[in-house]
């Protein structure tokens, strides 16, 4: 299993990211119907405030990770915000999700990040399971709130 930090010039690989997530999260609309362009992926992976991670067997994506960083205003650093994460079912608890986990923990060192945090579905055992073995659980509530024109 090879883990790949994605690049501007890992188009096909990102592509094959949101086709993964859609199939997985079973919300194919979100994540195919509208899919950006090149160069708006492009720009999103050559520029500092977004992390994917690719996990391949064989050349082929079998799972991935999409990930924000978040420049704070209350001190110099940065936290890193995993959006997203997926693993395709065959691949499925054989390692991939912590590889993916790894890789981006070793990259947010790297680049200096003080925390990563990720949100978790109460009824998500396996992801709960994965990000319990990594680190500290803190139960909070989260809201979507649409923005509106005046």
């Amino acid at each position: 299993m090879e883990f790949r930090i994605l690049d501007p010039d890992d188009l096909a690989h990102m592509y094959a990211i949101l086709s993964l997530f859609g199939r997985a999260f079973a919300d194919p609309d979100s994540y195919e119907s509208a899919q950006p362009d090149a160069a708006y992926l492009t720009r999103l992976l050559g520029g500092s405030g977004f992390l994917a991670v690719a996990a391949l067997h064989d050349g082929r994506v079998v799972g991935g990770l999409a990930a924000y960083v978040l420049p704070k205003f209350e001190q110099a650093r940065n936290e890193l915000y995993i959006y997203d994460l997926a693993v395709d079912e065959p691949f499925r608890r054989q390692g991939v999700a912590t590889g993916l986990m790894d890789t981006v923990r070793r990259v947010a060192a790297e680049r200096g990040v003080w925390v990563i945090y990720v949100q978790a579905d109460r009824e998500d055992a396996p992801a709960i399971a994965l990000y319990s073995k990594l680190g500290m659980r803190e139960d909070v509530l989260h809201f979507d709130i649409r923005p509106h024109s005046s």
